[in-house]
């Protein structure tokens, strides 16, 4: 890498002393100012061909390389999952009559799908980082219903959904991460009886909870990363933070409502992104 850098800043180097020579050369000479103002425009274009395509040849390598060593070991890591989730299926189907069995089985499979999840995530992270994600085009209403009934085996908070049929053009994979968090915090930061009410009509979807609230000094810091409202709830303080980024990159305007001890409304105006 110091090889590169020492190699890159020569050739910069190189270039601006070639520049400044012809322009000293012209200064004293008789020639014609536009050709040779063009001819220092050519060279200037030439160096700075090369410089950048040494420079952006370099990353694109970093890149390939770092890409096909990430995607053997995802392949590697998916290989137990897969032999996880066919022999728990098979061990389901011989033991119908266990019933204890089988709820460990199902605990099994359970965490299986997690881990599943939570390894197409890692995929959709490092390909986001590297190359830019394709908008997929889909039923909102279906993807918030999926989600609700993933939460829901969870057996913690009821939830109420109001929706109507809204297809939106995003990056899909990017926007369930988005809500995961938004329902992760409002069961996370509410008591287990408290029901999560999701609404999706006219172009605005909205999370609502009975939780522990914020108040006005909480809610400007809500999107810095690292930060938590309450300390004494695990996470990692990065939820808002990134729900945030995605909303930006989309064009989705995003609002948080909450008061302390009444609950928290989380709501997205999603009209630059109906389809």
């Amino acid at each position: 890498m110091k090889k590169q850098i020492i190699l890159a800043t020569l050739l910069y180097m190189l270039s601006i002393l070639v520049i400044f020579g012809l322009i000293f050369k012209f200064l004293n000479s008789n020639s014609s100012f536009i050709i040779i103002f063009l001819f220092i425009i050519g060279i200037s274009l030439i160096f700075g061909y090369i410089l950048n395509s040494y420079i952006l040849s370099q990353k694109l390598n970093t890149d390939e390389n770092l890409l096909h060593l990430t995607k053997e070991i995802l392949h590697e890591l998916n290989i137990p999952l897969s032999t996880i989730q066919a022999n728990s299926l098979l061990l389901k189907r011989s033991l119908k009559d266990n019933e204890k069995a089988i709820k460990r089985l199902n605990r099994i499979e359970n965490a299986s799908k997690r881990l599943e999840r939570l390894y197409n995530e890692l995929v959709y992270s490092i390909k986001k980082e590297i190359h830019t994600i394709e908008k997929e085009r889909f039923e909102l209403m279906e993807l918030i219903k999926e989600r609700v009934n993933s939460f829901r085996l969870l057996n913690r908070n009821p939830f109420k959904l109001y929706l109507e049929p809204h297809t939106i053009m995003v990056d899909k994979i990017g926007f369930e991460k988005m809500l995961d968090n938004i329902l992760t915090n409002a069961m996370k930061y509410s008591k287990k009886q408290e029901v999560i009410t999701i609404t999706l009509q006219d172009n605005i979807l909205i999370v609502e909870d009975k939780g522990i609230g914020m108040d006005e000094t909480e809610l400007i810091s809500i999107y810095e990363r690292y930060y938590q409202s309450d300390n004494a709830v695990y996470g990692e303080g990065i939820g808002l933070a990134l729900v945030k980024a995605y909303c930006d990159d989309e064009k989705i305007k995003i609002w948080i409502s909450s008061q302390k001890n009444l609950g928290t409304k989380v709501s997205f105006n999603l009209s630059n992104v109906i389809d």
